[in-house]
């Protein structure tokens, strides 16, 4: 992991994403981050810049969070992913199970970014 971390947040509002952003730099006020606020955009971003974590939101347009994750599994299994939903349903969770990604609630607050955030730490 670099220090500071690098971040990509993946959301469709960018309200959400500030929101998201801004509790993590509460914790980590080193942190770099990344933004994208679509499938494809994060799945060039996360390729190409490789960051310590990716939070996929699960309903963004493009691609879904879920097929992002499944592509990041594929192409770079290395990368921590974290998927965040207001809605997560048996289906979606047992793909990100399936997966091996942690699947958080919507909406972001401190005690889900906490969560999130010991993901950084090394297994």
């Amino acid at each position: 992991m670099r220090n500071p971390p690098h971040i990509l947040v993946v959301d469709d509002s960018k309200v959400s994403r500030t929101v998201v952003c801004g509790l993590i730099r509460n914790r980590i006020p080193e942190a770099v981050f990344l933004e994208a606020g679509d499938g494809r955009s994060a799945l060039a971003l996360a390729l190409a810049e490789r960051p310590d974590l990716v939070l996929l939101d699960i309903n963004i347009p493009d691609m879904s969070g879920l097929e992002v994750a499944e592509q990041l599994r594929a192409q770079a299994p290395e990368l921590r992913l974290a998927l965040l939903t207001a809605n997560a349903q048996d289906a979606t969770r047992a793909k990100a199970e399936v997966l091996g990604v942690p699947l958080f609630r919507k909406p972001a607050k401190a005690e889900v970014i906490e969560q999130v955030l010991s993901l950084l730490v090394e297994p």
